[in-house]
Parts: structure tokens; sequence; C-alpha cells
């Protein structure tokens, strides 16, 4: 029986304890300090006019082309080795829904070997395919390649 006295002011002990340590927060606070609500957030709220986008719908179900996972770069050719180079090509790349990629060569580079260099690498891109929801669908996009040495 005296352990069971011991028990409980042991507890009631600790219990004045913690009384006694929040005591100064609770005493500090101050009218406004308490947990804010919705409510209170009414006045802060701003409504804005009408916006008109044009161009491509931009969904959260959609994307705008298809996704790259593997795009190295070309190398410059051996005959272009050590020469300034300052050339560029541009290139339309089709993927299928199948993830097929056709490459398509919209403006060559001056010098036909970076051409030839650029479109070797386009070729062994990959990509995943665009969606629209969930659902494949045949997508494209432009690349251009930029060529520059000193």
């Amino acid at each position: 029986m005296g352990n069971l006295v011991v028990r409980k002011a042991y507890r009631i002990a600790l219990m004045c304890m913690f009384v006694v340590c929040l005591w100064p927060a609770m005493a500090l606070a101050v009218a406004g300090d308490e947990a804010t609500h919705e409510s209170d957030h009414l006045e802060d709220a701003l409504e804005l006019p009408e916006v008109h986008v044009h161009g491509l719908p931009l969904n959260k179900d959609q994307q705008l082309g298809p996704v790259p996972k593997a795009t190295p770069w070309p190398a410059v050719p051996p005959a272009l080795d050590g020469k300034e180079l300052d050339d560029w090509m541009k290139a339309r790349m089709m993927v299928s829904k199948e993830a097929k990629v056709t490459v398509v060569v919209l403006e060559p580079a001056k010098h036909r070997e970076l051409t030839i260099a650029g479109m070797a690498a386009l070729r062994q891109w990959t990509f995943d395919p665009q969606l629209k929801g969930d659902e494949p669908i045949d997508g494209e996009l432009t690349v251009r390649i930029h060529f520059r040495s000193r």
C-alpha cells in the first residue's frame, strides 16, 4: 500500500511540473495567436479577371510531346577534327505511338559531314511516346544541333 501512495505522488508531481513548464507559454499567449482557420484567410483572397490562353491545350492529362529517354550527341567527324566550327542543323523527329522514331532534316549544316554525324546520332535517340491521358499518341519535336569548336 505504501508503494501505491508513492506512485500516485510521483504522478502528481510529474503533472505539476508539466503544468508549471507550460504556464509561461500560456500566460504570454495573446488574442489572435490561436490556430488559424480557413475563414481567417478569406480577406487575403484575390479575385483575378478571366484570362484567355491561346495555343496548345495545356491539360494536366496531356503531354506536350514525346519524352526523351536517351539522347546521345554527335561526334565531330575526323575530317573536321581540329578545325574551327560554328555550324548548326535542324531536324524534325516524329515519334509514333509505338515509340518508333523517324528523323527528317529540315535545315542541313553547311558541312555535309556534320549533317551525316547529326543524323547518325539522332537515329540513336529513344523516346516514350506522347500521351493524351493514358493513351499513347503520335507526336513530334524539332531539334536544333549547334556544332561549335575553336
